[in-house]
């Protein structure tokens, strides 16, 4: 099997990364191919899903070209900073431009101990593997930048986590996987010459059209706050919780990465965390744009010394640079919010409040995120439907009464049809999402039982959110009170 691998990280000086060999499993088995992704890429499906495959995909052989090495970074964890962290259970097996001429890291997460596993096995179980395919393809599909995963593969081993659990390895495509903490890992030991080549190959490689400006460094921050702000936007328009947004799980290309204890919104909650190690709330849903500036500080203050050789300079320039995040975010996230609405121009004090009336009635009613924005496009076709978006509020009054602010702000926008508004705002409103009890669910029927139709199902809507689904319509049904979870957990 040819990957035409161009490895250009492993070409970066030996602090960079370790050089590392994947851990051999019993007996690899395909669960899941990402065919479309995988011609993407130029690889050919039916070998990957082949028993050569499943040798390549577990780490059991090596494709030619490949040059496996585990990557070094910090991270700030929950506010506090650990100044070596590093793949300690992923391995980058080079890189991969694809026939749409994108570069693109594949790694496999779950394939052993590495330099920096720091005590760990190094592997993965099946369950967080599923959920980081399922939910990172889903992502996929509703328009958010991300990773991607391009298999899934048991390993015919268990691994000891709180019992014992069936072992897996995923592949994850991503664009890099450079993070804030791997700019920390180098400011933290004072390398401002690892400083500046990885500023100057994250740049390259990720923006390219903003080499050139006198100040790279500067571009490159600048260009990191602008795709958090405009990421983080377009997780709070799917209700989307990260669970642990560490600086080392921050992506320079402003892709989401590391699908640990993250989860969706069920009933509109703005501090809902999930994260069972996120005890204080620093990670609940309506805290992260500021944690996202939080993080890109971080990135800022590791790239001081190659801002400016003057220390009071190139502090003004990273806060200038800083300052900007929150309009760049609020602008972003208003774009979201008025695609929801079906709104097609912005008044932008009116708007605001309009949404802010709306999220706080949701708050006090218990009302399911995803449902009442995929009922609001049908009350948007027809005022007749109002009753079934209204029937998610415990006072259906308090729909009703924002319903007709609603519709005064549509009679100041353009004239167009009520059915083209509807079908533009399905377009911003999915009817499906990765449903977290759908998801403990079918990590149940493959874990315990090896039954994969649950986890076959739920993709199949998943990576088609926009569209009905009738003969599958149960899995986009919001959970009963006892079906709710109301904690998830990391795959370590």
């Amino acid at each position: 099997m040819t990957f035409a691998f161009d490895n250009t990280y492993a070409r970066l000086p030996a602090q960079f990364h370790a050089a590392t060999t994947p851990t051999h499993v019993r007996t690899p088995r395909v669960v899941k191919i990402n065919r479309a992704l995988a011609e993407v890429l130029g690889l050919d499906a039916d070998l990957l899903a082949s028993a050569e495959g499943a040798a390549l995909l577990s780490g059991n052989a090596l494709p030619e070209g490949a040059e496996p090495i585990a990557l070094a970074y910090a991270g700030h964890q929950f506010g506090n900073f650990v100044p070596q962290l590093g793949d300690g259970r992923a391995i980058l097996l080079g890189e991969i431009v694809g026939k749409d001429g994108k570069r693109r890291d594949l790694q496999l997460k779950g394939a052993g101990r590495t330099r920096f596993s720091r005590g760990g096995d190094g592997r993965a179980a099946l369950g967080p593997v599923l959920r980081e395919y399922l939910v990172s393809e889903a992502m996929f599909a509703l328009g958010v930048p991300t990773t991607r995963a391009l298999a899934a593969v048991t390993t015919g081993e268990h691994v000891a986590r709180e019992e014992m659990l069936p072992g897996a390895v995923l592949t994850r495509v991503a664009a890099s996987h450079i993070r804030v903490g791997t700019f920390e890992f180098f400011a933290a030991r004072g390398d401002d010459e690892a400083l500046s080549t990885l500023a100057t190959y994250a740049l390259t490689r990720h923006y390219p059209d903003a080499i050139g400006s006198g100040n790279d460094p500067r571009a490159l921050l600048e260009r990191v706050i602008d795709a958090q702000a405009n990421l983080v936007a377009r997780w709070l328009g799917v209700g989307f919780v990260h669970g642990v947004m560490n600086t080392d799980n921050t992506s320079i290309s402003g892709e989401t990465i590391d699908y640990g204890p993250c989860a969706f919104l069920d009933v509109y909650d703005p501090k809902k965390r999930f994260s069972s190690i996120d005890h204080g709330g620093r990670y609940a849903f309506a805290n992260q744009p500021r944690i996202a500036h939080w993080n890109v500080t971080r990135l800022a203050e590791a790239l001081l010394t190659r801002l400016s050789t003057d220390e009071e300079e190139a502090i003004g320039i990273a806060t200038q640079c800083l300052e900007k995040f929150p309009a760049i975010f609020d602008a972003a996230y208003a774009r979201v919010l008025r695609a929801k609405l079906g709104l097609a121009t912005a008044e932008d004090s009116g708007d605001a409040a309009l949404t802010a009336d709306l999220f706080g009635r949701m708050a006090g009613n218990d009302v399911d995120y995803t449902l009442f924005f995929r009922r609001l496009c049908d009350a948007a076709q027809s005022p007749e439907k109002d009753a079934e978006a209204a029937s998610l509020f415990t006072e259906p009054a308090a729909f009703r009464d924002w319903a007709e602010s609603w519709r005064n702000r549509l009679l100041r926008e353009p004239e167009r049809s009520a059915a083209d508004r509807a079908a533009a705002m399905r377009l911003s409103n999915p009817a499906f999402i990765p449903r977290n009890h759908r998801v403990e669910e079918l990590i149940v029927a493959a874990a315990e039982r090896e039954d994969f139709a649950p986890f076959e199902a739920l993709l199949s809507v998943v990576t088609r959110p926009y569209e009905e689904h009738p003969d599958l319509a149960h899995l986009a049904t919001p959970p009963k009170p006892e079906e709710r979870v109301k904690a998830t957990f990391c795959g370590t």
